[in-house]
């Protein structure tokens, strides 16, 4: 990995938030089914004042995870997310090409 690609880890950069002190929040995808725009393993990371590195998905499917990252910064309580078409919120956060997928998000520390 080139020191480049390392800064723009989103990992990397969660560890560096963290070590700065502040709240910190990563976002895993951890399970996709048919069309995903991020695989599995995709990161976004959130402090708490709602900056993020990273991605997840794309659209308004990362307004919303960002959304749950800072209830889940503020109450310590991890959350399972899950978006696709079966959802009546599938069109509205931009899953409409037929996927979906599970984001677990947790605080960090």
């Amino acid at each position: 990995m080139t020191s480049d690609t390392a800064l723009r880890d989103p990992l990397t950069i969660a560890e560096s938030w963290h070590a700065e002190g502040r709240s910190v929040a990563i976002a895993t995808v951890i399970e996709t089914w048919g069309s995903a725009p991020r695989p599995v393993g995709s990161h976004l990371v959130i402090d708490g004042e709602g900056n993020f590195e990273g991605s997840v998905s794309g659209g308004c499917v990362e307004g919303a995870v960002i959304t749950e990252a800072l209830d889940v910064i503020e109450s310590g309580a991890a959350k399972m997310l899950e978006f696709g078409v079966a959802d009546e919120t599938a069109w509205r956060v931009g899953l409409s090409c037929g996927g979906r997928i599970r984001v677990h998000v947790e605080r960090l520390g």
